[in-house]
């Protein structure tokens, strides 16, 4: 296997405490005889241990060390696979160094353990090669990534000529970008973002735009703004303010949703994190992607510098922010820094300029070029969400009166108005019928 690595040109980057170099080394240290054949068994085993932990991970399942290879492939960024992302399959020299790596791939795909067993007395991947994972629930590990890969293991077990590998690995990036950024949805930033900047997240809620009842208008501007994005047409950064638990956040959530297939990724930041946003910035703007840039319930205090710091990103500093990356924010307040009657009326304030200093706080909110309002729902409309997400559900077989007679209660000490109180009102409701009727 490390005569096979070794010759590795376009996928040399891969980490060489990676899986596969790490069996690969203590099998040509065993080789040589540096190891002896407990010591190689040991040093394998961690390796299978490793392998065993990113199949749970990821969900993969029957050959798992094909699998492996095949997210190595999926999420090694390389100057060829990064232009493959745009451009897919291309003309020209290095294609003879690609396929001649993915030639190796093939034959790694198609590696015979059995002489490594037979010498170590192990059986381990007798048994990776035919695994039969025990069925999990996608919310406990990465589907999005898991499907995607596991597509591209068997279309590459399947391809019999150097050629047809190129062409699946081609169309594969072109149709799914490569890396974390290329096969995730929605990103985070990092614990510690010295060191590793964004990081997946891997489950995210399965909701879609028409699952949130009413707001027409409201989806609409949205869904033109971001429509015209993904389309690399002008878009604006988008403000969605109002009410609390009126469906900001989870249109947002619908978007991504909606326009993942066509390149959209979304970045969620809070805002002690904006002393990150530039390195953020620098790190997707040359990315076959569009990002959104996510700030939930997004307001500041007098006290707070912050804003000043997301006014000079989003408009106004020496470098312009790149045409693949927009702004979507939500917030209760329309005008995102806290303004006091102080700002207009103490004559015994020290700033001269008191004028500009309230028109300070209100150009932030400005630099959201489409500000789209979400206000709670009259009683009436109250009422029609509560009856259009019941009919969702047969098990709920409560009278329409009685519906609309607890609903009204609910919202009493529940909240008020709004379709998260709706929500609550009919998991309430759910939550009430034996399991063996649901």
């Amino acid at each position: 296997m490390y005569q096979l690595t070794s010759k590795l040109i376009i996928y040399r980057s891969i980490s060489r405490d990676s899986i596969l170099f790490r069996i690969a080394d203590a099998m040509r240290r065993l080789d040589q005889g540096k190891l002896s054949d407990e010591e190689a068994s040991q040093e394998i085993l961690e390796q299978v241990h490793r392998l065993l932990d990113l199949a749970t991970v990821y969900g993969f399942n029957q050959n798992l060390w094909q699998n492996y290879l095949a997210y190595l492939l999926a999420m090694t960024e390389t100057p060829f696979t990064l232009v493959a992302e745009k451009e897919g399959a291309m003309d020209g020299s290095v294609n003879t160094l690609v396929e001649s790596d993915l030639h190796i791939f093939k034959q790694l795909f198609d590696y015979d353990f059995a002489p490594l067993e037979r010498k170590l007395g192990i059986s381990v991947f007798s048994i990776l090669t035919n695994f039969h994972a025990v069925e999990k629930k996608a919310q406990i590990y990465n589907k999005n990534v898991s499907d995607k890969v596991q597509e591209l293991s068997a279309a590459f077990d399947a391809a019999a000529t150097d050629r047809e590998l190129y062409q699946v690995v081609t169309a594969f990036y072109g149709r799914y970008g490569v890396g974390m950024l290329g096969l995730n949805k929605a990103f985070r930033v990092s614990e510690d973002p010295e060191t590793e900047l964004l990081v997946p997240i891997t489950n995210t809620l399965d909701i879609h735009l028409e699952d949130i009842v009413g707001y027409e208008m409201q989806k609409k501007e949205l869904v033109d703004n971001t429509q015209a994005f993904v389309a690399g047409r002008k878009a604006n950064n988008v403000l969605l303010y109002g009410d609390a638990g009126t469906g900001k956040s989870t249109s947002v959530k619908a978007i991504l949703n909606a326009y993942y297939s066509q390149g959209l990724r979304i970045i969620e930041i809070y805002k002690h994190q904006f002393q990150y946003l530039a390195k953020i910035i620098n790190q997707i703007k040359n990315r076959n992607y569009r990002f959104v840039i996510y700030m939930d319930d997004l307001s500041f205090e007098e006290s707070e510098l912050e804003y000043k710091y997301l006014k000079a990103i989003i408009e106004g500093g020496l470098e312009p922010k790149p045409e693949n990356v927009l702004i979507y924010a939500t917030s209760n307040r329309k005008h995102l820094v806290r303004e006091t009657w102080r700002d207009k009326t103490d004559h015994e304030d020290d700033d001269v300029h008191k004028n500009d200093t309230v028109q300070e706080k209100l150009s932030l909110s400005a630099r959201f070029g489409l500000q789209i309002g979400y206000f709670k729902p009259s009683p009436k409309e109250f009422i029609h969400i509560v009856e259009t997400l019941a009919a969702r559900y047969p098990e709920l077989t409560i009278s329409q009166e009685e519906l609309r007679s607890r609903a009204n209660i609910w919202e009493l000490s529940h909240g008020g108005f709004s379709g998260r109180t709706a929500q609550q009102f009919i998991d309430y409701l759910l939550g009430s019928v034996p399991k063996s009727k649901a």
